[in-house]
């Protein structure tokens, strides 16, 4: 198997391993767990990262026109946080990375992105580093990190116990999570993609991998096609493409368990729907209009905001193993 790498390595001018944004808030504890249990099984280094910025106030009475918080408390305060966050999974026996930075909270993310393998935020928090991450610039980490991105809900709280957290009162129940990887494809490249990153997730985490597909209803300006005729053929030509895409990635790694699924239903019901049910579901940034296809629209904001378990979101990149795609049988023409 040849792993998808991000990241440049040991010894590079930046992270390499897995980047946690933390800020104190549970869901940002969260996060901090899932990151370390990952970083154990990939065996790399754990950043743990808490970033700040020094506000500024309009005082019109001064000369000078502004005054500023004093950065070195601030900064005492943020430290606090991370020593905290670190204490917590020292039990995890990891090489732990803690950084405070200064800026932006997307903006820091976004920049150690650029060596990392893999970024880690919690699904909201108190408005600090992961705090607006699903507010204003909900769509920046997902969709402009150079690397995946794992969101984890406070809803998977049920699931890390050691974590300390207690899961809201609608979490999935942790017992009857099935153990499996999910990603959602739709017969695009960044789709194809993101497969790969997800077999190679399932192989991590020893886990089959399922390969899903959703069919949305028919409506509007489709509604005149003869149903029952057409659906039965648009099932069969899509069973056949998933089936060769699955002998494809079956060839690229044979010992991984894995089946595919064509469900009817809108996609982002159903991915949601599925959060609740496995250990992981994986997306492409973007695609076709299918699980990926309006990741940075309304079928991600959906998603995102409503996930009840982790969600790996896949940039876009280059990989060899997709050039051999055609040998394996019928795909959606680019």
């Amino acid at each position: 198997m040849t792993d998808s790498t991000w990241g440049t390595g040991p010894g590079a001018d930046g992270p390499a391993g897995i980047v946690v944004g933390i800020d104190g808030s549970d869901q940002s504890m969260c996060a901090l767990f899932w990151a370390a249990r990952e970083a154990r099984r990939r065996q790399c280094p754990l950043h743990v990262v808490t970033a700040y910025t020094v506000p500024i106030f309009a005082a019109s009475s001064m000369d000078a026109g502004y005054t500023t918080v004093d950065d070195e408390m601030i900064r005492d305060g943020a430290r606090q946080v991370l020593d905290d966050a670190v204490a917590r999974i020292s039990h995890y026996n990891l090489e732990i990375i803690p950084r405070v930075e200064t800026g932006d909270a997307a903006a820091v993310l976004l920049e150690l992105s650029e060596d990392a393998d893999l970024m880690v935020v919690g699904s909201r928090g108190r408005g600090g580093f992961v705090g607006r991450l699903l507010g204003s610039v909900s769509s920046a980490l997902p969709a402009h990190a150079k690397c995946p991105t794992v969101i984890v809900p406070l809803r998977t709280a049920g699931r890390l116990p050691d974590s300390g957290v207690k899961p809201p009162a609608n979490s999935p129940d942790p017992d009857a999570v099935h153990q499996a990887v999910v990603v959602g494809v739709d017969g695009s490249e960044q789709g194809r993609a993101a497969s790969l990153v997800a077999a190679e997730q399932a192989l991590r985490m020893n886990l089959p991998l399922r390969i899903l597909c959703s069919l949305p209803p028919f409506s509007g300006s489709l509604a005149w096609v003869p149903a029952p005729l057409d659906i039965e053929a648009l099932h069969a030509e899509l069973h056949e493409q998933l089936d060769a895409g699955r002998d494809w990635l079956q060839s690229h790694f044979p010992s991984l368990e894995m089946t595919v699924e064509l469900v009817d239903g809108a996609p982002p019901e159903i991915l949601v729907e599925r959060t609740a049910k496995v250990e992981l579901l994986v997306l492409g940034t973007r695609g076709r209009g299918g699980f990926a296809g309006m990741l940075l629209g309304s079928t991600s904001q959906s998603v995102l905001h409503h996930a009840k378990g982790p969600v790996m979101v896949v940039p876009d990149h280059e990989d060899p193993r997709l050039l051999d795609r055609r040998d394996f049988g019928p795909m959606v023409m680019e």
